[in-house]
């Protein structure tokens, strides 16, 4: 019988998503690397905050970080 491979984490992931302290995983929102100047204060104001990942998503995401 041969060894087991362990599951590597995918690095990227690891540094774009948090797990909180209840377990949610968070993430950046998308939109704020270029072409600021025509993007409202507003829209702008939203997207410093961070946000949780989608359900839909959570697996796949929780997958990749090893969890």
């Amino acid at each position: 019988m041969g060894k087991k491979t362990k599951m590597k984490t995918r690095k990227t992931m690891a540094k774009r998503i948090k797990v909180s302290g209840s377990g949610k995983l968070i993430r950046r929102k998308a939109g704020r690397g270029h072409n600021t100047a025509k993007k409202g204060k507003k829209r702008l104001r939203q997207l410093r905050q961070e946000t949780v990942v989608s359900k839909a998503m959570e697996k796949h995401v929780r997958r990749s970080l090893g969890l």
